[in-house]
């Protein structure tokens, strides 16, 4: 994988990048199908799931499974139990096969899949997941330049709260990483979809507040 692994993303980025609703999001978290590289305990408090970039390639390939492969969650949930059992603990870290709706996997440095006696394999390169993903990503980015450092609320969106222009990112989101320690560097880092100029637009959007209230 690229430089992108570094990144991390919110359910809503997640949902856009990957196809799959934030509900279902939630509850393959609740049921311990699927959980987020980073998450709160408490996943009430807002912005409790967070996700790597390798958790989105896994759910997206969850979702390619599901939708072209018509593979069903009762098989996913099968081959999740069996690729833990065998020590790996992402959908994004190996090559897929589907048999009659069925999922398989080919362990690294064997020619054979496991399970498999007869049947037509229909493979899913996860090279091909990891490529689309970072396109996806790439496209989520563009942002038009009238908008940066800009913060805007919606009622349609997070429920009025403010966010960065252009994103779904609330500004409380970034202050919160500002007051534990983080650069606005460090920040963009967090949210990659952002830029220096929209941390600070925050950031003074945020200081405003506190001097009103």
């Amino acid at each position: 994988m690229t430089a992108t692994v570094h990144q991390v993303f919110s359910d809503e980025h997640v949902s856009r990048l990957t196809g799959l609703t934030k509900w279902q999001l939630r509850s393959w978290d609740r049921l311990g199908f699927f959980t987020p590289r980073f998450a709160y305990e408490d996943r009430f408090a807002p912005y409790s799931r967070v996700y790597s970039f390798k958790d989105v390639v896994g759910l997206r390939t969850i979702a390619v499974l599901m939708k072209d492969y018509r593979a069903s969650l009762k098989s996913l949930q099968g081959a999740a139990e069996e690729l833990v059992k065998r020590g790996y603990n992402n959908w994004a870290e190996l090559n897929l096969y589907v048999v009659k709706g069925h999922v398989h996997f080919q362990p690294p440095g064997t020619s054979d899949v496991e399970s498999v006696r007869d049947g037509q394999l229909a493979m899913l390169p996860i090279i091909d997941v990891i490529k689309d993903v970072e396109k996806r990503v790439q496209e989520l980015r563009k942002r038009g330049t009238d908008q940066l450092g800009r913060v805007e609320r919606h009622k349609h969106v997070i429920h009025n709260t403010p966010v960065i222009a252009g994103t779904r990112i609330p500004t409380a989101a970034i202050r919160r990483f500002h007051e534990a320690g983080y650069s606005i560097e460090q920040i963009v880092r967090e949210y990659p979809t952002l830029t220096a100029e929209d941390v600070q637009g925050a950031l003074a959007y945020e200081e405003g507040l506190a001097r009103r209230a």
